[in-house]
């Protein structure tokens, strides 16, 4: 009796891959009045998404800022969408990304001097120029298990995302150069 020669299909664990879960956009102004409302307009051409102000903290009688005062303007982008305005963030900074910006976690952070380095988005004398700061936090399948109110659990040391896992992401998925 002749043995069969068994193929073995090794497949990767699909509880494995890395996922974009979000992608933070975030324009720290630094004062309120008319220059939040040209920020929001910017970020609701830029994403979509009405953007949400963020509020000061405290007092700070030297820049002239009140407690409770709106400073700042963010988005938070989930899904395709992220993955999409990603593409086009990535695009100002030429492709290539800094090995140093990544946080230990697998998170990924980056600037934009001005928002007229993205390209298709063009100068509006009305707006002015704003910079920004992009945030891209990685997740795998199953960290729901942090989030859920019932029965919330820590996520396993194994299946947290590293820098290497959100480098290779960066290189295969989005075709990037990491320097």
């Amino acid at each position: 009796m002749a043995a069969k020669a068994s193929k073995v299909e090794v497949r990767e664990n699909p509880m494995k891959t890395v996922r974009i879960s979000k992608v933070v956009l975030n324009m720290g102004i630094g004062r309120s009045g008319d220059i939040i409302e040209r920020a929001k307009t910017l970020l609701k051409d830029l994403t979509g998404h009405n953007p949400s102000s963020r509020t000061a903290k405290r007092t700070v009688k030297d820049f002239g800022v009140q407690k409770g005062e709106p400073i700042g303007v963010t988005v938070t982008l989930r899904g395709e969408e992220a993955s999409d305005v990603l593409k086009r963030l990535l695009a100002a900074k030429e492709n290539k990304i800094s090995r140093n910006s990544f946080d230990g976690t697998g998170n990924y952070s980056f600037g934009i001097r001005e928002h007229i380095e993205i390209p298709g988005v063009k100068y509006d004398p009305d707006i002015g120029i704003f910079g920004m700061d992009v945030t891209v936090v990685f997740e795998r399948p199953g960290y729901r298990v942090r989030r859920r109110k019932r029965a919330a659990s820590d996520v396993g040391k194994k299946h947290k995302v590293v820098d290497e896992d959100a480098v290779e992401y960066f290189k295969t998925s989005l075709n990037m150069e990491v320097v």
